[in-house]
């Protein structure tokens, strides 16, 4: 028995999870992905009361499930959701004019869970 064994490797390429808006859409980035295991379908939660979002992967036949993650042949590794309803949804819930500032938001992984959690209150500007 090894005095490592139960260790995991550190991938120091996953970097901070973090979603940024903008008028463009809402885009997760590559430590999302990764740190929830490329998930192709994820669930998207909102919380109106304490305004934050997150991210659930689940299957396919999910209810409300949406594609999330395909590999893309530029192996650019980022999810972008570009709907209007989605973003307007945003902006009324956090008072934000995207058109005018950009936000990015850290995510806190919750690996129990197969969730990312974003709090709306904590964005920056970007």
């Amino acid at each position: 028995m090894s005095v490592l064994e139960g260790f995991r490797t550190f991938n120091f390429n996953e970097g901070v999870p973090y979603v940024s808006v903008t008028s463009n859409g809402m885009t997760f980035n590559k430590a999302v992905i990764m740190k929830l295991g490329y998930p192709e379908y994820v669930v998207l939660l909102v919380d109106d009361n304490g305004k934050r979002l997150a991210i659930q992967a689940c299957d396919e036949d999910a209810p409300n499930a949406v594609a999330f993650y395909k590999p893309k042949k530029n192996n650019v590794l980022s999810v972008r959701w570009n709907g209007k309803d989605l973003l307007n949804t945003i902006c009324e819930l956090t008072g934000w004019d995207i058109r005018r500032e950009a936000f990015r938001i850290d995510g806190v992984l919750l690996r129990e869970e197969r969730a990312m959690l974003f709090d709306l209150n904590s964005a920056s500007p970007m």
